[in-house]
């Protein structure tokens, strides 16, 4: 019997350091859908983590996993575009920020940035304390702020860290 709980000691050990890992510092997340690409790829797995927004907040361009509004009932993974306090509005297929227009060097020139049932085209929207507007890079084959507004800092998961399926080299 003694041989059987030494040899079960490591294997809980494991156990218990995975769980702590995986509830407090790091979690899987498998990309669903194209509303990504061409950054993420659908059925790609990806490592969020959940320490860097307990201290800081979402910076723009930062790609977050969160829980989606009902109906989704989901984890989306999108980008921070708007900050709490700034005033957005899609205009002639582009997004601008506080009258600025928003580099978005991470999305292919070809795209263009339409309204939606939430952000209309032309129309600003003052993005209130503690809420986000997050857009997939995909904009569209996104569901996205433009269409369910803004969303907590609490609903945010974590920040994406690194892609670790499939394994590109």
């Amino acid at each position: 019997m003694k041989k059987l709980l030494d040899g079960l000691q490591p294997v809980v050990m494991a156990f218990a350091v995975f769980m702590m890992i995986y509830l407090f510092l790091l979690q899987p997340h498998k990309v669903d859908g194209n509303s990504m690409y061409p950054n993420f790829h659908d059925k790609e797995y990806i490592l969020t983590d959940k320490v860097s927004y307990r201290k800081g907040d979402p910076q723009r361009g930062d790609v977050v996993v969160f829980r989606a509004p009902p109906p989704a009932n989901s984890d989306y993974i999108k980008r921070v575009i708007g900050l709490p306090g700034e005033t957005i509005v899609v205009k002639n297929g582009y997004v601008f920020i506080n009258g600025q227009r928003l580099p978005e060097a991470y999305l292919p020139a070809t795209y263009q940035t339409l309204e939606k049932s939430f952000l209309r085209e032309g129309v600003p929207y003052q993005i209130p304390a503690g809420y986000y507007m997050i857009f997939g890079d995909n904009r569209n084959y996104s569901s996205d702020s433009r269409e369910f507004g803004p969303i907590s800092k609490k609903a945010i998961v974590g920040k994406f860290w690194i892609k670790y399926w499939p394994l590109n080299f």
